[in-house]
């Protein structure tokens, strides 16, 4: 077997994988994590059977997808935090892990999106943590009917192979687990074929220009290289949180909330931009 599946276009030679060492920003997570429980437990404190009615659903209806080999409850955290604010959040449909074939998983995205926007009658801003970033990018070239903008999470939408070679293991086991027999996990043509050339084709079409776009990222990103989620398309805003800890970490999820204000409000720039956040 090819010890490495992930084709060379994937990683353009200005990327590269992160070192070893970076691997050591990711133990932040226990941290990251912990703040959302804090901030749980003190929104909790200041909520009384007295507080009157839910908020108003009057903002935009949000999509949220999980990145690779994550499901749906990974961002169930920033799901109660945004429904909080207003937005009606909808699941992807990944109930375990984000393994599949990514043109098939776009397909379902994109028909999930459908009966959204058909029960709203508006169309869907999409969240999307690593690679449901990058299928968050693609389906909004294809289907800018369906996508109003798009928020990313440490996505390396320029160069998705500039991944750890750990993340690499993962992928050679879904290929072996293919070659099996099983079903629903990445094959080669997946991640080093046609499918994997036809969806990092995808995801570099440029927007319309009524499609906003947010990419979150992180210097302290131990799994990407940071550098591949500034898509010149997006207005960037750096945090420092790791890279799975952008799924879990509240400080993040209030920088995803000010993105999707910015983007009904239609104030996101029409350059690409940077703000330096706190997270």
């Amino acid at each position: 077997m090819n010890k490495n599946p992930v084709a060379s276009f994937l990683l353009p030679d200005e990327f590269r994988r992160p070192p070893l060492v970076r691997m050591l920003h990711e133990g932040r997570l226990v941290g990251e994590a912990s703040r959302h429980a804090v901030r749980g437990l003190s929104g909790a404190r200041t909520r009384t059977p007295y507080a009157g009615s839910a908020p108003a659903r009057d903002a935009d209806p949000v999509l949220l997808v999980p990145g690779f080999m994550a499901g749906d409850y990974t961002l169930a955290g920033l799901s109660r935090q945004l429904r909080r604010e207003g937005h009606r959040t909808y699941r992807a449909g990944i109930p375990v892990a984000n393994m599949g074939c990514t043109l098939d998983t776009a397909e379902m995205i994109e028909s999930r999106l459908e009966a959204i926007v058909a029960r709203r009658e508006q169309r869907v801003q999409i969240v999307g943590h690593s690679l449901g970033g990058m299928l968050a990018r693609g389906i909004a070239a294809r289907r800018p009917d369906l996508v109003s903008g798009i928020v990313t999470m440490g996505s390396p939408v320029l160069a998705p192979g500039a991944h750890h070679r750990s993340l690499t293991m993962f992928v050679l086991g879904l290929v072996a687990m293919s070659k099996v027999g099983v079903s629903g996990v990445m094959n080669e043509t997946c991640v080093g074929g046609e499918c994997a050339l036809e969806s990092f084709q995808e995801s570099q079409v440029p927007l319309p220009s009524d499609v906003a776009f947010t990419a979150i990222y992180s210097r302290n990103d131990g799994i990407v290289d940071w550098r591949a989620c500034l898509d010149p398309a997006a207005t960037h805003v750096e945090v420092r949180a790791s890279h799975i800890g952008m799924a879990v970490d509240p400080r993040v999820s209030d920088e995803v909330l000010s993105a999707l204000r910015t983007h009904r409000e239609g104030t996101a720039a029409a350059a690409p931009s940077l703000r330096v956040a706190t997270a």
